[in-house]
């Protein structure tokens, strides 16, 4: 048989005021939301400081990166209506002038050397030009070669797309009109 105790467990302490009829057990929060709460405010802290204190870039140079990614986007989606202003726009991109590079470096340095400062074909860093001078002009000489004088027409091997870096690689290293660079 069980002893029978005749004292009451302990209750838990009540606060003294009442809201509503409603009494509030005075008990410490739990650990686990305690752990929570504070983890919240330091990551916060953290995340505060490495964002405005220490940042890897600032909005601005995001915001050229993307500015220049949509140029870039626009440029390409206008490459069916090549104009002299849009090759003298894709002249200042660096993403096309990089791409024309690689693509002039791998086809027409043989002749017109890494440099592009002639060797078996004509110079094309001076201001005289065999067939025009145009961007418009240097792309349908790129793209249609000029048989007679040993050049082969670029268009059907590399595309419509390369034809245009590679000019726009050329023209980069020229002056547009107007004097941009």
């Amino acid at each position: 048989m069980k002893p029978n105790n005749s004292t009451p467990p302990p209750e838990d302490p009540v606060r003294h005021h009442v809201y509503d009829g409603i009494q509030e057990y005075d008990k410490r929060l739990p650990n686990w939301w305690l752990l929570t709460f504070y983890g919240a405010i330091v990551f916060s802290i953290i995340y505060w400081l490495v964002t405005q204190h220490f940042p890897s870039s600032t909005d601005e140079s995001r915001l050229h990166a993307e500015m220049a990614a949509i140029e870039t986007a626009k440029l390409a989606s206008s490459s069916a209506t090549l104009d002299d202003a849009t090759l003298w726009k894709m002249s200042r991109n660096p993403a096309f002038v990089d791409a024309g590079k690689i693509t002039y470096n791998a086809t027409c340095a043989s002749c017109h050397n890494a440099a592009l400062t002639g060797g078996i074909g004509p110079n094309l860093l001076d201001e005289v030009w065999i067939h025009g001078g145009r961007p418009t002009e240097v792309l349908a000489t790129v793209t249609d070669g000029v048989l007679v004088k040993g050049m082969p027409g670029w268009g059907p091997v590399l595309g419509s797309q390369k034809v245009s870096e590679v000019v726009a690689f050329i023209m980069s290293r020229h002056d547009a009109p107007g004097g941009a660079k």
